[in-house]
């Protein structure tokens, strides 16, 4: 299990919710997997500072490394110690709902945060804070569509897709949403094969190394974050294929270069510092009694190489 950090905050106030704060709450987080890409790594950041600026939120931050039996333990070991919210971030969408019920049981509010749990776990959590995944694979498929009409294509391309970690409830949503999407805009266009990248980018070279091999005709790209779309961009370099639409999600900074260089069409811009915030501001809210949604969304809009001056460059 990774050292448990207990950060009690000093600086001024942050106003994070409407109401006063009048007692000070200690949050568990528990973490999906900090190493696995500069996201997850910006988010923890962010997190901590965002629990600095507060001085009435002291918390205990735990990483789940990708290991689900580590998360539902960290789960377990922030019941034990009676947090008064604690925020998931799921390894497992199904796999961790025990653990979730768990701590609804023990009285404790459970935020989830970034990529949701199954269905079957939502009666146990107080609310979900995070990007709305179905529609950012919708607007992935957009992107694309629109690129393909651009270019007078769209009654003729074809189009691989790489996915996030399977399990993943990320993974499955922007999938879907990218799925259903694509065939209502440009009915025409022919997903010809579909495998995960497991949110890695060697991975992901590998996974596109092999469509390349066994397609002669690929003209689209679809990858669940920008950290894979890279992967396959690389791929594509390496073997000489020009030409092909990259979209992906995320918007890393290597795909906003890749942008910059024309070289990778577009994606979905998603600041992990918001999401850190948000999830840090939604647990309060929760316990301060404010009335929160169960699905509390923040935006994620559609970036281009046509608008994308409009957005700063992702930190990470």
């Amino acid at each position: 299990m990774k050292l448990r950090t207990v950060l009690a905050a000093t600086a001024a106030t942050v106003a994070f919710s409407g109401a006063v704060q009048a007692e000070t709450y200690r949050i568990g987080i528990t973490q999906n997997n900090v190493g696995v890409d500069s996201y997850q790594t910006t988010y923890e950041k962010a997190f901590i500072a965002a629990a600095e600026a507060n001085p009435n939120v002291e918390v205990v931050v735990l990483d789940g490394g990708g290991d689900v039996a580590r998360q539902i333990a960290q789960m377990e070991d922030l019941i034990q110690q009676a947090v008064d919210a604690i925020i998931i971030w799921p390894t497992n969408g199904e796999a961790v709902i025990p653990a979730v019920r768990k701590a609804h049981k023990a009285g404790i509010p459970v935020i989830v945060t970034n990529s949701n749990i199954a269905d079957a776990g939502f009666d146990f959590v107080a609310s979900f804070s995070g990007p709305d995944n179905i529609t950012q694979g919708a607007r992935a498929a957009e992107i694309m569509c629109d690129k393909f009409k651009e270019m007078g294509i769209e009654n003729e391309a074809k189009v691989v897709h790489i996915t996030g970690q399977p399990g993943y409830t990320t993974a499955i949503e922007r999938a879907k949403g990218f799925d259903d999407r694509l065939p209502e805009v440009c009915p025409n266009v022919t997903q010809i094969d579909k495998q995960p990248g497991d949110w890695n980018r060697e991975k992901s070279q590998k996974v596109m190394e092999a469509f390349l091999v066994k397609y002669d005709d690929i003209d689209g790209v679809y990858a669940g974050d920008d950290n894979m779309g890279v992967g396959a961009l690389n791929a594509a370099k390496a073997a000489g294929r020009d030409g092909i639409i990259f979209v992906g999600a995320t918007n890393f900074a290597v795909g906003y270069e890749a942008m910059e260089r024309g070289e990778y069409w577009g994606s979905i811009y998603q600041s992990p510092v918001d999401d850190a915030e948000a999830a840090l501001k939604t647990a309060l809210d929760v316990l301060n009694g404010d009335d929160v949604p169960f699905l509390n969304y923040f935006d994620t809009p559609k970036i281009t190489q046509d608008n994308m001056g409009d957005f700063t460059k992702p930190v990470f």
